[in-house]
């Protein structure tokens, strides 16, 4: 997790950052009267100010209008200008308010929230505007979670985020509407699934779900995968989530292979042919190896190792003459790092 991701998600523990969905009223006070004057106008998220005509309309009402919600740290408005305009033209010296203790970030939101669910409403403009600056200072919230509080679609807010966030500046985890904070990675997490799978093959979803903080979707996803012997990662996430191993036929330069598919291996003319392509075919179906990053890297190696026996005569006739001595260098010193790790392997055994 970088840094900003920590920064943004430290202010949540720290101040008690309310989540998304969760309900404001609860930091809100009782109702009390404090003089008209003692207040300051709000940091609206209407571009065009107050509506004199919707200001008129309030204060020829006779009922009594709900309190006017107030940030305690500034004494500026959080949301009620209008009600507070029309007390002003009025000539009331006193107005009901309940304070909102928070800091001046969340006290814009509820401002938001505020007049997306009732009185005048918001223009598109201005709920843009107002999540535009809510991804500014919630940057570790979700698009769906800042739509609910904006009125705009996820979609919408997703392209205000690209637009306003500086280049260079990448959060890995938000925070859902639910209030929990997910990876916007989720290969760390399928990965943590893979190997509950493993290692508990009876555990329910909902288990792995909570355990590995992914989705109980994601956990079957994973789950199914593992049953048809595939890698518990979806080839967009696999890239990014295990370091490229090139094989014998790719360029220095190129992405490294896919994990070998269960056929792979020489062809089986020999006996040892069949076993070593059985050996690695049933080592590829194993979870425990699949499901971690230096066991696929070690699938992979032994992948490219298997494709040598049927193409070595190819192999060789591509090698240039003047490269000849380097070639048989590296494949000498290779043979001797696998005789290594053979013996290691046997030594562990025992």
């Amino acid at each position: 997790m970088n840094q900003t991701t920590r920064t943004a998600l430290s202010h949540v523990e720290r101040t008690g950052e309310e989540t998304p969905e969760e309900d404001y009223r609860s930091r809100l006070s009782g109702v009390e009267t404090v003089p008209v004057r003692s207040l300051l106008s709000a940091d609206t998220p209407r571009s065009r100010g107050e509506d004199p005509e919707h200001v008129r309309l309030l204060s020829r009402l006779e009922t009594e209008l709900p309190p006017v919600i107030v940030h305690r740290g500034t004494m500026r408005v959080v949301d009620g200008m209008h009600r507070l305009r029309a007390a002003v033209s009025r000539g009331d010296e006193s107005i009901r308010v309940r304070f909102f203790d928070g800091d001046e970030r969340d006290a814009f939101v509820v401002g938001v929230k505020e007049n997306v669910a009732h009185g005048l409403p918001l223009s598109a403009a201005d709920r843009a505007a107002a999540a535009g600056r809510i991804v500014r200072s919630h940057p570790h919230w979700s698009d769906r979670a800042i739509a609910g509080v904006t009125g705009l679609s996820a979609r919408t807010v997703g392209e205000i985020r690209r637009a306003a966030s500086p280049q260079g500046v990448r959060v890995e985890a938000r925070m859902g509407r639910d209030g929990r904070v997910r990876p916007l990675d989720g290969s760390a997490g399928r990965i943590r699934a893979a190997e509950l799978i493993a290692k508990e093959p009876q555990i329910s979803l909902r288990q792995i779900a909570q355990r590995s903080g992914i989705s109980p979707s994601t956990a079957r996803d994973v789950r199914e995968r593992l049953k048809r012997g595939e890698d518990p990662l979806p080839g967009s996430l696999r890239s990014a989530a295990a370091p490229p191993v090139p094989a014998a036929r790719d360029r220095a330069d190129a992405p490294g292979v896919p994990l070998p598919d269960a056929g792979t291996g020489p062809r089986p003319g020999t006996d040892h042919g069949r076993d070593r392509t059985s050996a690695l075919s049933i080592l590829i179906k194993d979870p425990a190896i699949r499901s971690r990053e230096h066991g696929r890297l070690l699938l992979r190696m032994l992948g490219a190792s298997a494709c040598l026996a049927p193409s070595r005569e190819q192999i060789i006739d591509a090698v240039p003459e003047h490269c000849v001595d380097l070639v048989r260098q590296v494949a000498e010193e290779s043979a001797a790092a696998w005789a290594k790790f053979a013996v290691d392997l046997e030594r562990r055994a025992r």
